[in-house]
C-alpha cells in the first residue's frame, strides 16, 4: 500500500487554506508548499487544494467553506530538541490564537504549551529533552464524550485494519485522576503506514468530537486496497462521500487512489474538470471510472 507516501492530515478552512498552509511553513523549519490546484465547479464553488510539507512530512487544506471547525479533540504535537526551538515556534503558532495550556515545565516535559493558532488549529509544542527524533508532527487523537475510555480499543481497531504492529500504551490515568478513570488511557502511540501518532482518553466536559475539519487521507495503489480499507473503516452511510468515510468513533479518513494525484495535477485543465465531477459523483472512488473520465470517454 503506497509505500513511501504516508497517511497525510487533510485540513478543511473556510477560504484560509493557502494563508495557513504559508503560516504554517514559514514557523516550521524543513517546510515548504509543494502545490495549489483550484478545483472548479464543487458544491462549495471553487475550492483551493493546498499541498505541503512539515518538517519533511506531508500535508494538505482544502478551502472548502465554513461547515466544519477546527477543535483540540485532533492535535498536532511538535516534538522540539532545544527550548529555543519550543520557544520560537510557541510565539509564531499561538499568535492571535488561544491558549489551551500555558507555555511552562510540566511532568511530562521541561518546555510544552497547546494552543489553538489563529485559524483554530490546535498544536502542542514539546520539548522531547534531545533525544533523536524520527518524526517531528504527530498527529493526536483525543478521545472525549460519547467515545471516552475508547481510545485503547480504536488504536488496538486501527492497527488490525492496517495491519500494522501493536500500539504500545504508555501511560494510564492512576486512582484519583477522576473525572478520568483508572486503567483509561493518559497516553498512548502507533504507527500506521508508518505515520506515527498518539491517542489518549479524556474524560472532562468537552464541547467538542472529531468532525470532517480533520480527517487522515490513506493512499491506496489498487482498488482492491481501496475496498478492503473502506470496508474495515466505513461505519456511516451518511457520512460517505467523495472517498470520505467516518470510523464508529467519528474519526474521518479519505481513502484515495494513488493515480488520483496524478490526475488532478495535468495540465490539461479539461481533463482535471472532468475527472472534478465524476469523483463529486462517487462515495467510494472507482479508479476505472476515474481514468475513463481523465480519457474523456
Amino acid at each position: 500500500m503506497g509505500g513511501v507516501q504516508k497517511i497525510t492530515p487533510h485540513l478543511w478552512f473556510d477560504r484560509e487554506a493557502k494563508e495557513a498552509a504559508e503560516l504554517y511553513t514559514r514557523a516550521i523549519p524543513n517546510s515548504r508548499i509543494t502545490r495549489v490546484t483550484t478545483l472548479r465547479d464543487t458544491p462549495s464553488g471553487d475550492c483551493d487544494l493546498v499541498w505541503f510539507q512539515l518538517a519533511g512530512q506531508p500535508f494538505a487544506a482544502i478551502s472548502a467553506g465554513p461547515m466544519f471547525k477546527f477543535n483540540p479533540s485532533v492535535s498536532f504535537h511538535v516534538r522540539c530538541s532545544t527550548k529555543g526551538e519550543v520557544d520560537a515556534l510557541w510565539a509564531r503558532l499561538s499568535e492571535g490564537g488561544k491558549v489551551l495550556m500555558p507555555l511552562d515545565v510540566y511532568p511530562f516535559s521541561e518546555r510544552f504549551g497547546w494552543a489553538q493558532d489563529r485559524f483554530g488549529l490546535s498544536w502542542q509544542v514539546i520539548y522531547t529533552g534531545g533525544g533523536e527524533l524520527r518524526q517531528r508532527i504527530v498527529p493526536a487523537l483525543m478521545f472525549v464524550g460519547a467515545v471516552c475510555g475508547k481510545a485503547e480499543e480504536a488504536i488496538n481497531f486501527y492497527a488490525s485494519a492496517f495491519n500494522a504492529a501493536p500500539p504500545q500504551v504508555l501511560a494510564r490515568y492512576g486512582k484519583g485522576a477522576e473525572p478520568d478513570q483508572e486503567g483509561t488511557v493518559q497516553f498512548a502511540q502507533f504507527t500506521l503506514l508508518g505515520q506515527e501518532f498518539a491517542a489518549m482518553d479524556s474524560a472532562r466536559d468537552h464541547k467538542f468530537a472529531f468532525n470532517e475539519a480533520i480527517s487522515f487521507l490513506v493512499p491506496c495503489d489498487t482498488q482492491q486496497e481501496i475496498d478492503a480499507l473502506w470496508q474495515k473503516l466505513s461505519a456511516d452511510p451518511g457520512a460517505e462521500q467523495c472517498g470520505w468515510l467516518k470510523d464508529k468513533y467519528g474519526l474521518s479518513w479519505q481513502i484515495a487512489p494513488t493515480i488520483l494525484n496524478e490526475l488532478m495535477s495535468s495540465p490539461d485543465q479539461q481533463q482535471v474538470a472532468r475527472v472534478t465531477q465524476a469523483l463529486l459523483k462517487m462515495k467510494k472512488f472507482n479508479v476505472a471510472e476515474l481514468q475513463r473520465a481523465a480519457a474523456g470517454e
